[in-house]
C-alpha cells in the first residue's frame, strides 16, 4: 500500500522561512509525479506545486512563483516543498500527493494518492 506522510509543518512569522518534506512508501515506482496542494481556512484546497520523477519538470501557482521551490530525492522517496518569504495567507493545511503521469496543471485529479496534511501557520 502506498502511504504519503508529510513532516515539517509548524508557526513561522512572516518572511519567515520552513521545508515541509512528504516521505513516501509502498509502491511507488508507480507514481512518477508528487505534487503540493494546501486548503486554507474557508478555502478550496488549490494546487501549488508538482514535480516529475527526475526532478526536471516543476510548476508552480502563481502566488508561489520566486517564494517556494520543490524537489525531490528519488533515492529517499522523498519531495520537499522548500516556502521562503512566507506571508499570512499561505496559512493552510498542506498536503503531498503522488500519481502515474506528470501534468503541467495542478488539478487534484492527476493525483492517486495523498498524505495527511501538515499544518502551516504564518503569523503577522
Amino acid at each position: 500500500q502506498v502511504q504519503l506522510v508529510e513532516s515539517g509543518g509548524g508557526l513561522v512569522q512572516a518572511g519567515g522561512s520552513l521545508r515541509l518534506s512528504c516521505a513516501a512508501s509502498g509502491r511507488t515506482f508507480s507514481y512518477s509525479a508528487m505534487g503540493w496542494f494546501r486548503q486554507a481556512p474557508g478555502k478550496e484546497r488549490e494546487g501549488v506545486s508538482a514535480i516529475n520523477w527526475a526532478g526536471r519538470r516543476t510548476v508552480y501557482t502563481d502566488s508561489v512563483k520566486g517564494r517556494f521551490t520543490i524537489s525531490r530525492d528519488d533515492t529517499k522517496n522523498t519531495m520537499y516543498l522548500q516556502m521562503n518569504s512566507q506571508r499570512p495567507d499561505d496559512t493552510a493545511v498542506y498536503y503531498c500527493a503522488a500519481g502515474s503521469y506528470y501534468s503541467s496543471t495542478l488539478k487534484e485529479s492527476s493525483y492517486a494518492y495523498w498524505g495527511q496534511g501538515t499544518q502551516l501557520t504564518v503569523s503577522s
